[in-house]
């Protein structure tokens, strides 16, 4: 079968022949329709990843779309999202003609949501949710601000923000096109990230007119600095990333004085039921145009150019590819 292949850690999957996936019991063939390119894939594809070094060559792609080819649960034909572990675990993934996965990883899609759209938004899509309601417990009525608005979990978080009933939601962009994005994606109120963390907490607080219930952190750094500083009393910022820095600064005195509340989150931390019903929720929003993340398809065969304007880390949209 035709597949993008890592055959040396380190560097982009080559587009070529694979052998095809072969069932075990409690296993399914899935026929691949879109594969997103994350970033998950390129750390597992790097080697320096804390899943270890994934033995070569193998097929990258730990999420995708298609339809049930082969399964003792699942019917023949279902359009399905599936997760693998390609990279952390032996075995391969998603990018390529037919991927080999678990019968539990297998989530059947809402009708109306297309195969691109719903590869884009996928786990991003699934962190975002959970970020809101199971970490945060978002209130409708609550404002929400979300850091990195403009990358794929930002605009996922937007989305599901206002689906859940948030009376305000802004973003917090660094560049115009992430401000678009953001825009596109329902946000109210779009500010310019700046480095200097006062002026980042002045122009959040204007844009609230006040202070920010819950806050969606995929940066953390000076960002999340200074969105601490505008949490309203018991206000909560959910952490899912380090895309701006691995550490922040915060004040015990703001910490106690709002009695706020930082938490973590990763959907590695999450059961599969817990996944499977956050996936279904946030597809099914996508399919009504509640919840978007922009989103570029190419052939499997440019697997390469995807992978590297993915590792520019500004790529923005979700790169899709279609084998």
């Amino acid at each position: 079968m035709r597949a993008a292949v890592v055959r040396t850690l380190g560097q982009p999957p080559e587009p070529g022949e694979h052998p095809d996936p072969t069932p075990a019991q409690g296993q399914a063939v899935v026929t691949v329709t879109a594969a997103p390119v994350v970033p998950l894939d390129l750390l597992c594809a790097s080697g320096t990843s804390y899943f270890g070094r994934p033995p070569v060559p193998y097929v990258p792609g730990v999420q995708g779309v298609g339809r049930v080819e082969q399964s003792a649960v699942h019917a023949v034909g279902t359009r399905v999202f599936v997760a693998t572990q390609a990279g952390m675990a032996p075995g391969d993934g998603s990018m390529a003609e037919r991927c080999l996965v678990r019968d539990a990883d297998v989530i059947p899609l809402p009708p109306d949501v297309p195969d691109e759209i719903a590869a884009a938004v996928g786990l991003s899509g699934v962190a975002a949710w959970m970020a809101l309601t199971w970490r945060a417990q978002l209130e409708p009525g609550e404002r929400v601000l979300v850091l990195g608005g403009g990358g794929g979990v930002g605009q996922a978080a937007i989305g599901a923000a206002k689906a859940l009933g948030a009376c305000r939601v802004v973003a917090v962009c660094r560049n115009a096109a992430a401000e678009q994005r953001a825009t596109a994606a329902g946000a109210d109120e779009v500010v310019r990230l700046t480095a200097d963390v006062d002026e980042l907490a002045q122009r959040i607080t204007k844009a609230f007119d006040g202070s920010v219930d819950v806050v969606v952190d995929p940066v953390f750094g000076p960002a999340a600095t200074a969105a601490v500083r505008v949490l309203a009393p018991c206000g909560r910022l959910v952490n899912i990333g380090g895309a701006m820095r691995d550490d922040a600064g915060f004040s015990s005195a703001v910490l106690r004085a709002k009695t706020a509340s930082i938490l973590g989150y990763t959907n590695n931390g999450i059961t599969i039921e817990q996944r499977r019903e956050a996936l279904t929720a946030v597809t099914t929003h996508a399919a009504a145009g509640r919840l978007t993340v922009a989103a570029e398809t190419l052939p499997l065969t440019d697997v390469g150019e995807a992978w590297r304007r993915q590792a520019t880390g500004d790529a923005g949209v979700r790169f899709v590819l279609i084998p």
